[in-house]
């Protein structure tokens, strides 16, 4: 499919929302404007528990995408999310959490949103139908065959993002499609489709709530699992963390001591001499290495600190 042909597919199915199931009218919450505080809480929280649910039966779809991405991620490749409205939001707010958590470069995991930045606090009327925009912003990326580009829309047919990933698979990216229906434009346009069929929302098409909950649950898969695979945690510490604050100066302390086993006064004078890194203090400690040869042997390994610990 070309992007000429994913644009006018959504512009000829813009009259057909009645076949998503995630703009289907649900009969169960017909009254929810008659019920309590209570009784919508209880409502809201039964239809978010099948959400998981809902995910767990698209893992065969999860795995093998994030497979591929974090494998172009391993040569060097970049991951960008691309969306519209709470879809693009979800992939700006998952992106932007990667550095402070991973220590990973601004530019690894990205999100790109219709509209640009205005669009992340103020609705931007018509800019998920803008399919030039979404070539452009791939355009501007300079996307090109090392890249992953994961494009997110509820009903798996916003023209931006359609445009957008049909422009990457044209440069050779690898690309896949995150969509809350089933059979979608988007699933048909990717190399990897997944499909997280949730139902229909409270609020009928409120796509917000368990699409949007469903979204970044696969999404915090994504990032999370790719940078354990790429060696950014421990176990399940977070040993490269950017410590930038109190609470994350004392974080990488305990982490620090919890690996080594050393003292408070050990564990902090190590991590001054390191650079506030918690890796390097850890090797400091543990092998006796200054910043540069810890630095060093962790480039060599591939930046999984067990690989290094695990040397004879």
């Amino acid at each position: 499919m070309t992007p000429e042909r994913a644009g006018s597919q959504a512009g000829s199915g813009a009259a057909e929302l009645d076949g998503l199931e995630t703009e289907r009218v649900d009969p169960r919450y017909a009254t929810i404007d008659r019920a309590s505080v209570a009784e919508l809480a209880e409502l809201m929280n039964e239809a978010d528990a099948t959400v998981p649910l809902a995910v767990r039966a698209a893992l065969p779809q999860i795995v093998p995408a994030i497979e591929a991405v974090t494998q172009r991620m391993r040569d060097g490749g970049r991951l960008l999310y691309v969306g519209a409205g709470t879809p693009g939001r979800l992939g700006v707010l998952d992106a932007s959490e990667c550095p402070p958590t991973f220590s990973s470069p601004p530019e690894l995991v990205r999100g790109l949103i219709a509209g640009g930045e205005a669009a992340m606090f103020t609705a931007q009327e018509g800019v998920e139908d803008d399919v030039d925009a979404g070539r452009a912003a791939i355009a501007a990326e300079g996307v090109g065959p090392a890249d992953s580009i994961v494009g997110i829309t509820a009903s798996g047919r916003t023209p931006y993002v359609l445009a957008a990933v049909e422009e990457a698979r044209r440069r050779g990216a690898l690309t896949v499609g995150l969509s809350c229906n089933a059979g979608t434009a988007l699933s048909a346009a990717v190399e990897h489709p997944v499909e997280v069929v949730v139902g229909p929302e409270v609020v009928a098409g409120s796509t917000r709530l368990k699409a949007g909950t469903a979204q970044k649950l696969v999404l915090n898969m994504f990032s999370t699992i790719a940078m354990v695979q790429l060696g950014k945690t421990y176990g399940n510490l977070m040993v490269d963390l950017a410590a930038t604050n109190a609470k994350l100066r004392e974080r990488a302390l305990r982490m620090v001591r919890t690996v080594t086993g050393a003292s408070r006064e050990r564990a902090e004078e190590a991590l001054e001499a390191s650079g506030m890194r918690v890796k390097l203090a850890i090797l400091r400690i543990e092998r006796g290495l200054d910043a540069d040869e810890a630095a060093a042997r962790l480039a060599a390994a591939g930046g999984r600190l067990r690989d290094v610990l695990e040397q004879p």
